[in-house]
């Protein structure tokens, strides 16, 4: 027997502790989400990407609302994500942290749409913005990519709060 919606509604959602805990059992790529807006390049480690359709080629990513790359992305209506290679984890910690000089002695050009894209990443896509909506303390911009590119290199992966290597089995 199936609950009604009302019924649902009600019951107490699982505690963070524990969600943080679980979810973290999900392997995921890391990437860095890059925006320039008004002369000023943004970038924010990101996890939270995924692959929404095929046709027409969209993505999507969250990014949390009380940062600047956020306002950023919400304003140019455009991004790029970088997926960072197995040798990257340095990189992806530095673009994790808050109020730090991210881009300082970063190889990077600027893409088709005037984002930053970072030099030896395992991929780039570049994106533009269809949809913002919110989910809790996040936007998720759902994009169209308009250009990408792969390397042949392995992906750096995060998993239990760690970043890994993959290894093939």
């Amino acid at each position: 027997m199936n609950p009604s919606k009302e019924n649902t509604e009600r019951l107490p959602l699982v505690e963070q502790d524990q969600f943080k805990h679980v979810i973290g059992h999900f392997a995921s790529g890391v990437s860095i989400i890059t925006v320039r807006n008004n002369g000023v390049d943004f970038g924010i480690t990101a996890s939270a990407v995924s692959s929404v359709s095929v046709e027409p080629p969209m993505l999507l990513v969250c990014v949390n609302k009380s940062t600047g790359t956020c306002h950023a992305i919400s304003a140019a209506e455009s991004f790029t994500v970088n997926i960072m290679n197995e040798s990257q984890k340095d990189l992806a910690l530095r673009f994790a942290r808050a109020n730090t000089d991210k881009f300082k002695d970063v190889q990077f050009s600027y893409g088709e749409l005037g984002n930053p894209v970072l030099e030896n990443t395992l991929a780039h896509l570049e994106c533009r913005v269809v949809e913002e909506v919110t989910g809790g303390t996040h936007s998720v911009f759902l994009a169209e990519v308009q250009n990408a590119q792969a390397a042949s290199t392995n992906p750096l992966v995060y998993y239990r709060g760690k970043f890994g290597q993959f290894i093939e089995a």
